[in-house]
């Protein structure tokens, strides 16, 4: 059987050409993103032969698996892939097109079995064969959404399908340079209803005691400052005391990024923990990974350049604590905040964002 296997390929769709750059890196790495939790999804041990533009070639050698967990694969893919984009819809900071519109990506899988060889350039493998072109040709058809799962004629068994009460399974034909194909194919939208996300979490700063707060105006548009001060890669362009930063999780800023401070003292892992948009204000915090300090952030458009930015900093409710900082710490700490929101005037004044995104 080494000349006939298994092609499973999911294909993404659903994203529209944008003006902005911003837009089409935005629209990039959310596809990046969502192929890799494709990847992570392979239950059926499934080799990639190659990624190609928005969808995946997978491939395995040898029988053809059962369909019942051809099944089972299918549906984990495509709630994993759901799951993703409705926690980034929900979590997401940016306001641009691309990440706006990343919640009505659709996916389809395309699954044929036939013959088919590999073979390697230098450290690459490929794959060759008339059903290679055919399973690619069965991605241009004309069933209607983009959200099914098609299943050619020498995967399906004499056996009825019915994996969900809902599917209702139809038939139909590809003309392809090798001949008619025949298939079936059922739509998947329905497996959305069956995600379940976790509950939002609770404000940090509703378990905390507000120390002190800082406040400068800028004169620059609310979407850039919030670009500088809420993007980890400008941190340690004007928070003081920040050297470096590395970004420990998610291509593009949303609820729960994590980035590692390296501070004078050592460093410090910090994480995002809430986010609220308007056209006129902005609001998000960030704690530590003990969540014993959390600092708000409040961007707030006063003009259609000028912008005023408000630094809140909380502590744990825990008494000695307080008292502590209260006496040895808060002044040295007003002092640097004040110092890093003069800093930031001058990123602020640097940077180049369209003013129809917020990321």
């Amino acid at each position: 059987m080494k000349n006939q296997g298994l092609l499973f390929i999911p294909d993404i769709s659903g994203f529209s050409q944008f003006v902005h750059e911003t837009e089409i890196d935005h629209s990039r790495l959310i596809i990046q993103e969502l192929l890799e939790i494709l990847i992570n999804a392979n239950h059926l041990g499934l080799e990639i032969s190659e990624i190609e533009g928005d969808a995946i070639l997978f491939y395995k050698f040898g029988n053809p698996p059962e369909l019942k967990d051809l099944y089972q694969q299918v549906e984990i893919m495509f709630k994993e892939f759901h799951r993703s984009i409705m926690v980034y819809d929900q979590r997401r900071y940016c306001q641009c097109k691309a990440c706006i519109s990343a919640v009505k990506l659709t996916l389809k899988v395309v699954t044929h079995y036939g013959e088919f060889t590999d073979y390697n350039v230098k450290n690459f493998k490929k794959l060759i064969g008339r059903d290679i072109i055919v399973a690619h040709q069965l991605l241009k058809n004309d069933i209607p959404q983009h959200e099914y799962w098609l299943v050619t004629q020498n995967l399906l068994s004499d056996e009825p399908l019915k994996f969900k009460g809902w599917m209702e399974w139809n038939s139909s034909t590809k003309q392809t340079e090798n001949g008619e194909i025949s298939f079936q194919y059922a739509q998947l939208g329905q497996l959305k209803n069956e995600i379940v996300l976790e509950p939002a979490a609770q404000a940090a700063v509703d378990t905390m005691t507000k120390m002190f707060s800082v406040q400068r105006e800028y004169p620059t548009d609310i979407i850039t400052l919030f670009h500088a001060t809420g993007d980890f890669k400008y941190r340690h362009r004007w928070q003081e005391g920040v050297k470096a930063v590395e970004e420990l999780t998610h291509y593009l800023p949303r609820i729960g990024m994590k980035c590692r401070c390296i501070m004078d003292s050592g460093s410090v892992i910090i994480y995002s923990i809430d986010y609220q948009y308007t056209d006129y204000k902005i609001q998000f915090s960030e704690v530590d990974e003990k969540k014993t300090v959390c600092t708000r952030y409040t961007l707030e458009r006063i003009a259609v350049k000028r912008t005023k930015l408000t630094l809140e900093f909380y502590l744990k409710k825990k008494l000695s604590g307080l008292l502590i900082f209260s006496i040895m710490d808060k002044r040295k700490k007003i002092n640097a905040f004040n110092k890093s929101l003069e800093n930031l005037e001058s990123l602020a004044k640097e940077l180049r964002i369209p003013t129809a995104v917020a990321s």
